[in-house]
C-alpha cells in the first residue's frame, strides 16, 4: 500500500467536467494497492494518516479537517525499463476496489468528513497544497 498525503486548503475531483467531491482545509490522499495488502496494513495506514502532526504540530483529527481519498494505481508504476511504465505491481482492480472501500470505511470511523473520488473513473484532481506539504507513506 502506498499513499501520497498532501496538506491542502482546498481540493476537488471532477469526472466529465462535473465536481463529484470537494473539501477544504485537510488532506488529499492518493492511494494505491499492491499484492499482500491486507486489513492490518489498511488499519496501520489509516492510523498513521489520522495521527500525522502536520497542521502546526496538530493532526487532522485535532483540527477536525476534511479528507479526500482518491484511488491511484499509477503509484505503483515501474519505470526502471524503457519509457512505458509497467503497472504489474498494482493490484488488479477487483481486489483494489475492495481494499479502497475498506480503507475509506476505516477513515470514516474517525468521524471526520471523508469524501472520495470515483473508483476506476478518469478524474481531474485540483488542489491547493498548503506548505507545500506532501508526504509519501508506504507499508
Amino acid at each position: 500500500m502506498k499513499v501520497v498525503c498532501q496538506k491542502v486548503t482546498k481540493a476537488n475531483v471532477k469526472v466529465n467536467n462535473k465536481i463529484v467531491s470537494k473539501i477544504s482545509n485537510g488532506l488529499l490522499i492518493l492511494v494505491g494497492f499492491t499484492t499482500n495488502d491486507n486489513q492490518e496494513k489498511l488499519n496501520k495506514m489509516a492510523s498513521k494518516i489520522l495521527s500525522l502532526r502536520i497542521f502546526n504540530d496538530l493532526s487532522i483529527k485535532d483540527i477536525n479537517g476534511e479528507i479526500l481519498v482518491v484511488s491511484q494505481f499509477t503509484l505503483y508504476a515501474n519505470t526502471s525499463k524503457g519509457n512505458r511504465p509497467s503497472y504489474s505491481l498494482a493490484l488488479n482492480h477487483q481486489e483494489a476496489k475492495i481494499l479502497y472501500d475498506k480503507f475509506c470505511d476505516i477513515l470514516k470511523e474517525s468521524n471526520l468528513t471523508i469524501k472520495t473520488g470515483i473508483f476506476r473513473e478518469n478524474m481531474q484532481v485540483t488542489l491547493t497544497n498548503d506548505g507545500p506539504t506532501t508526504i509519501i507513506i508506504e507499508n
